[in-house]
């Protein structure tokens, strides 16, 4: 049986359309930093299938000395362990849930996004590959500038060891925190 349709259903389809270029291009805009807590170890593997599917990813590096059975190995390891970043808008937050080892986006209640702050001094140390150890979020220390380096231009706070310097890089929203190996002389105070 055929029936005919009523104004109304026309009317009402009609109004379905396509997003304007305007619209498009605002929603691009609408993309933050998020963290994304993964798997353990699999780190480097979100990395890839965020990049995989057009997701910016960040993931901070650094170079860690690890005692093997029978010798020293330097090898590159994650600045934050289980977590890795990534330039989204909240929109696609589905399809960065179903990537293969993401556990969830990072926040209290709800996804929060990551400092602009904080996502520059990460995209700075990434891009050098430091030394680099883990540390307590909570240390004490002068705060001071790189002044010279690959690093000039980074604020943090001075940790001293034995047989080296340090400076603390915190990811508040992580509650964690790296110390980036630095020489004495390429630091100064913060006034």
């Amino acid at each position: 049986m055929i029936t005919a349709c009523k104004k109304e259903d026309v009317v009402r389809y009609a109004s379905v359309g396509v997003p304007e270029p305007g619209q498009v291009a605002a929603s691009k805009t609408d993309c933050q930093w998020y963290a994304l807590q993964t798997h353990s170890r699999h780190e480097k593997q979100v990395r890839d299938r965020l990049l995989a599917v057009g997701i910016e990813p960040l993931l901070p590096v650094g170079k860690q000395c690890r005692q093997w059975s029978d010798r020293k190995v330097w090898t590159t390891l994650p600045l934050f362990s289980g977590y890795c970043f990534a330039n989204f808008s909240l929109l696609k937050s589905l399809a960065v849930l179903q990537i293969s080892g993401v556990v969830r986006i990072v926040g209290i209640m709800r996804p929060e996004p990551v400092l602009a702050e904080e996502i520059a001094i990460l995209q700075k140390v990434s891009s050098v590959n430091p030394v680099m150890e883990p540390c307590d979020y909570l240390t004490e220390g002068a705060w001071v500038e790189v002044i010279r380096g690959p690093l000039a231009g980074l604020r943090g706070q001075l940790v001293r060891r034995a047989d080296h310097h340090g400076l603390v890089i915190r990811a508040s929203l992580l509650q964690q925190a790296a110390l980036i190996h630095i020489e004495i002389d390429e630091v100064a105070p913060v006034q």
